[in-house]
């Protein structure tokens, strides 16, 4: 049985990992469960985006079920080019947002690092805690520090294993919003809800674009974005766009 809750809000996926007893830590069956729910969300043309949480107001996730590793070994939480959780490594298509309801460590900030929008509960702390145990957070955590975050800030985080406290995170630009403990799952559907007004397509392709261009320089990104950018101008989202702004009405996009 997987800790997995898996629900429908409208065109938004929930999906809240479901082990307080572990503060959410992720066993191999969970993480499986992840992968796939997430695998099936992204086939589904009707959602538009998933949000990620977990149950409670402790923990969202506490990275690896150490209790499982010690019995059967680590590493089974890793998912074969998709990560941790299946979330770490995945290429997506769609927007993947964080409702951090509490603790986000180890493998459990790798996978809020890997998101496109992280809310935070107030009193939500977060770290990478592994080279406490003898390891380091080798499936992204680092690596996107690496890419976000200044050097001894990083440092810290990776070498020290101390957990810092979400508005911390939220003034290095890692956080989108902070929120009260009891309002964080309905601001956070609230603005996917809200998102998922705008042209789908338009956004795939401004996350697309944003993600290749973190690997470009400048004259690279610009030119991939004058290309994508002159479909885009014919494209029926924008001509829809236009017409409802110069008609002074609320647009109509379709969904999918």
């Amino acid at each position: 049985m997987s800790g997995l809750i898996v629900e429908r809000h409208g065109a938004v996926c929930q999906l809240t990992i479901d082990r307080p007893h572990a503060r959410n830590a992720l066993d191999a069956a969970t993480s499986q469960a992840l992968d796939q729910a997430i695998t099936e969300a992204e086939a589904d043309t009707t959602i538009g985006a998933i949000v990620l949480t977990g149950t409670g107001d402790r923990a969202f996730c506490s990275g690896m079920d150490l209790k499982e590793a010690e019995r059967i070994g680590a590493g089974h939480g890793l998912i074969p080019g998709r990560g941790f959780g299946g979330i770490t490594e995945r290429k997506r298509t769609k927007p993947l947002i964080a409702a951090v309801n509490g603790t986000a460590v180890a493998g459990g900030l790798e996978i809020v690092l890997a998101c496109d929008m992280v809310f935070a509960a107030d009193h939500a702390l977060m770290g990478l805690s592994e080279v406490k145990r003898g390891l380091f957070a080798f499936a992204g955590g680092i690596q996107r520090l690496a890419l976000q975050v200044p050097r001894a800030t990083a440092l810290a985080l990776i070498m020290t294993g101390e957990p810092l406290p979400a508005r911390r995170f939220y003034e290095l630009g890692l956080v989108t919003e902070i929120v009260t403990s009891d309002q964080l799952l309905d601001r956070t559907l609230s603005v996917t809800q809200a998102m998922l007004e705008n042209s789908w397509q338009a956004i795939r392709n401004g996350r697309d674009l944003y993600e290749m261009a973190t690997g470009m320089d400048i004259a690279q990104a610009l030119a991939v974005g004058n290309v994508w950018g002159r479909a885009t101008l014919n494209h029926a989202d924008s001509r829809e766009g236009i017409a409802a702004f110069a008609q002074n009405r609320p647009a109509s996009f379709p969904q999918g």
